[in-house]
């Protein structure tokens, strides 16, 4: 079994050690990745992975992610919370389970350009705070940066008109954010989406409509448990695409990276991802 090592930027080679139940796991740069690969491990965060969507969507390779990152929402998200149940997970795989499944991905259009993304893609006060934590060093994101740097953002938010259009209807008001998922979580454990399913082939849309920004303060955390939902500012509703638009333009961010500005279409790339995940899932 031929099997590729994807290792983020903070991971070291030695990662890969506990994996080698086959000889031929290799470190492997992306461009290498093709179809004759038989599997693929993934050492990183949702950034990493982002970041190798395109060759394993492309090429239809199986692939096992162990939490490596600083937020690992998408592992998370597949019953992976640490390394020892990824491992478990492989050598299920390794034994030949039949622990494969597939999945949805998101699809951001802007002009001629296409973008996968696994967890949640989003512009206004979320992306802003993205890009505060993405300065951040890395064992602080891990550590509450991402809540700490929405609370920073806030404080200097500007007022922002978001511009919502899908088949459930159109949305054309001030706002604080909309997030767009294929995943329930994002920014280290925020259930912006907790009605999300993988493989639904459905988009879960979040738009949160302008508040007093004291009562922001007191419900953030509440995103925590998916409990903002019951906020008279909150709109939820899911469908197969969107188009977002927003005065200003605003940077949209996906899986904590930046993608482009607004405005984008965004749909589902319905079963686009095989993921080796726990057998229960």
């Amino acid at each position: 079994m031929k099997v590729a090592a994807l290792l983020g930027p903070s991971v070291k080679t030695a990662a890969i050690r506990r994996f080698q139940i086959h000889p031929d796991i290799q470190s492997t740069p992306v461009e290498q990745l093709t179809a004759d690969w038989d599997a693929a491990l993934i050492f990183g965060g949702d950034g990493t992975v982002h970041r190798y969507l395109p060759q394993l969507h492309a090429f239809k390779i199986p692939v096992l992610v162990v939490p490596s990152g600083s937020g690992n929402d998408f592992a998370h998200t597949l019953g992976i919370h640490n390394s020892s149940i990824a491992l478990q997970v492989w050598k299920g795989f390794c034994a030949g389970q039949t622990n494969v499944r597939k999945i949805d991905l998101g699809l951001i259009r802007k002009d001629k350009e296409e973008t996968l993304f696994c967890c949640v893609a989003g512009a206004g006060l979320d992306a802003q705070a993205n890009a505060r934590a993405n300065r951040m060093p890395t064992w602080l994101r891990g550590a509450g940066g991402y809540l700490v740097a929405a609370l920073q953002t806030l404080i200097k938010l500007e007022p922002l008109e978001i511009h919502l259009n899908c088949e459930c209807g159109c949305e054309k008001c001030p706002g604080l954010f909309v997030a767009i998922g294929n995943a329930s979580r994002y920014g280290h454990g925020f259930k912006v989406a907790p009605k999300a399913a993988l493989d639904d082939g459905k988009l879960d849309i979040c738009l949160v409509r302008r508040m007093n920004k004291m009562k922001v303060l007191c419900c953030l955390p509440t995103i925590y448990f998916g409990a903002h939902l019951r906020l008279r500012e909150v709109s939820y509703f899911q469908a197969p695409s969107a188009t977002l638009d927003t005065h200003p333009r605003l940077e949209l961010y996906a899986d904590g990276e930046y993608i482009c500005d607004t405005p984008v279409d965004i749909s589902v790339a319905p079963r686009a991802l095989k993921v080796i995940s726990p057998k229960y899932l």
